[in-house]
């Protein structure tokens, strides 16, 4: 197939100068030089399953497990996960497919690959690094909160399960009275929680001890590159499969199971019709794959020329998708006993309590005299009926408002979840098993997103590529410092931030330039060409118009939707005492990744 004419620059000049002869794939036989010498020099994954683990591991991360089950309930249930598996197809697919055939034909990492095809284009891949390192100083955080929540599981009863007592009243800290006894302990035992961002306090001694222990787990298992990481897949990126089917089947024989289930499920198809909603949805499909990040990229550079990348991407997001299934399917059984639970409490407490003073128009039908023998479902038709007769000390035990609390993010893992666990016989076990879970799963994303920054910087400069282990080291060593940030009273301000602010903006503008750079200035064909020499077949012809069109124009679309967004949300964080607070600190984070784009293209 002919190839498309190279666009030009101002001056006249094809954009790619003297690569834009040359074609994409590396010469297989006779070795790639590249920036770090022959290809044979290049380290390899020892075999497909170290590679397949180390993809997973990267993309099925902490977002499958409190980030997917959250907009599956609040967007429609299954309304919403048809809309995702129906944007994962024509967007995340095409995209995760491009990223690992440039990285497998190139055998660079992000800034070498984008480089390759013009070297004006070499920003797109230093703006990769930079998003990879503003994610790894604050996810080492949550890593961090996972050693010490692990840690305090070791004791019976756990620690969170009940309010503490005040020494010199010897009553019940009213602090956590008025809250729970789950966030009293993540706020004030774990957090140490200031009352703002602009009090950032003292550092939390225990938090940085954790710190420093995930940036050493992160350097030993990276230090001597893909040899020692991918064994530690082997283990990181299993394990919490493990724990998630354990959790499933303990899950399901919990009351409240089957009512958590119908709650996220119950389809609600008029949400299609919600841009909102079409955002969030992509946004998942985006970040779930980690695309942008030039993680992809530097895992498949190790792969040998002629693996068959195309039954990677779909494999490898099949996996994803499934993965984020079955989470949902383990959150959503496990609140569902929380909420049962919750729900069941209040319904005694207020049996007893209509008992009091109730006229006979309205007295209750059922067994006033045994208030916990009284069902839900016997109380809710009592109360919706007689319920506006009633005082206001008397409520309705909802079972979908508890079911709503706290299912996102931290709020998730360290209050809802927790809250869930002491209520398990054996909590201790099953509360120990779920923050190894989430151990491993930080983990298997934070070797991905450290690779992300490693492999392009030893790839393009020589002295750096000399000195693996020394960039390693020095790299978790700067992560560690500046790091810690995050570690004062003020530190889960700055988490909230980094994660809402500093990585979504940078990483869409990324993929907008990446999917315009091969679709358009090397050209689609072109492409389909070179990956049809790698792998000995040529890929659909309709990925040349996805690349074209529909990946670009979706992936501007979303772009537009999230500028919109931060124009008329301005960036905000909930403080401890419930106030809303602005911080524009994560919008300079956002600006420095888009800054390397903007100067290196100029």
């Amino acid at each position: 197939m002919e190839k498309p004419p190279l666009p030009n620059d101002e001056d006249g000049s094809v954009l790619t100068e003297s690569r834009s002869d040359t074609a994409l794939v590396a010469a297989d036989e006779e070795g790639s030089a590249g920036a770090d010498g022959p290809e044979d020099d290049r380290p390899a994954w020892d075999s497909k399953l170290q590679y397949v683990l180390a993809q997973v591991g990267f993309s099925v991360g902490l977002g499958n497990v409190w980030r997917f089950p959250y907009l599956c309930h609040q967007n429609g249930g299954g309304a919403f996960m048809l809309l995702y598996v129906m944007l994962l197809l024509i967007i995340g697919v095409p995209l995760f497919f491009m990223e690992l055939a440039a990285g497998q034909s190139i055998r660079q990492g992000s800034i070498g690959v984008w480089k390759h095809i013009s070297p004006r284009l070499a920003g797109i891949g230093y703006s990769s690094c930079m998003v990879c390192f503003f994610v790894a100083l604050y996810y080492n955080v949550i890593i961090a909160w996972s050693l010490f929540y692990m840690g305090n599981s070791f004791q019976y009863p756990l620690p969170w399960e009940q309010c503490p007592v005040d020494m010199i009243s010897n009553q019940t800290v009213k602090e956590c009275a008025s809250s729970s006894p789950t966030s009293y302990f993540w706020f004030r035992k774990a957090l140490d929680i200031s009352d703002s961002i602009d009090q950032s306090g003292e550092f939390n001694p225990i938090m940085t001890g954790c710190l420093l222990a995930a940036w050493a787990l992160v350097c030993l298992a990276m230090i001597k590159g893909i040899k020692s990481s991918a064994k530690v897949m082997y283990f990181s990126s299993v394990f919490p499969y493990a724990v998630l089917i354990c959790f499933l089947i303990r899950g399901v024989m919990l009351d409240g199971a089957v009512e958590g289930i119908k709650y996220m499920f119950y389809p609600k198809l008029e949400i299609w019709g919600e841009v909102q909603v079409w955002r969030q949805a992509a946004t998942q499909v985006f970040f779930a794959l980690g695309l942008g990040y030039g993680s992809v990229i530097a895992y498949s550079s190790y792969n040998p020329v002629h693996n068959n990348c195309h039954r990677d991407a779909i494999m490898v997001s099949g996996i994803n998708f499934m993965t984020s299934v079955l989470a949902s399917l383990v959150v959503f059984v496990v609140l569902g006993f929380r909420a049962k639970n919750i729900a069941l409490g209040c319904v005694a407490a207020m049996a007893g309590m209509a008992t009091t003073g109730s006229s006979e128009h309205w007295w209750p039908w059922f067994n006033i005299s045994d208030p916990e023998s009284v069902t839900l479902q016997d109380y809710r038709e009592w109360y919706s009926h007689y319920g506006s007769l009633l005082g206001s000390n008397i409520t309705d035990c909802d079972l979908e408002r508890e079911m709503s609390k706290g299912v996102e993010g931290t709020g998730l893992a360290f209050i809802a979840f927790t809250e869930a666990m002491a209520l398990f016989p054996a909590s201790p076990f099953w509360s120990t098993l779920f923050f190894l879970m989430l151990l491993n799963l930080g983990l298997s994303t934070m070797f991905g997103t450290m690779q992300g920054i490693l492999t392009p910087l030893m790839d393009n400069f020589r002295v750096l590529g000399r000195h693996k282990t020394m960039l390693t080291v020095c790299s978790c060593i700067l992560g560690f410092f500046i790091g810690l940030l995050f570690t004062q009273r003020s530190g889960n301000y700055f988490v909230t931030m980094f994660d809402d602010y500093s990585a979504t903006l940078p990483l869409i503008i990324v993929v907008v330039f990446e999917t315009f750079s091969v679709a358009w200035i090397y050209g689609a064909d072109r492409f389909l060409d070179d990956v049809e020499v790698m792998l000995h077949w040529r890929p659909p012809v309709i990925y040349r118009y996805l690349w074209k069109y529909v990946c670009l124009l979706g992936m501007v679309g979303l772009l537009a939707a999230s500028l919109l967004r931060m124009v008329f949300k301005r960036p905000t964080y909930t403080a401890w005492n419930h106030t809303t607070h602005y911080g524009g600190v994560c919008m300079f984070t956002s600006f420095v990744s888009i800054l390397f784009i903007h100067s290196l293209l100029l």
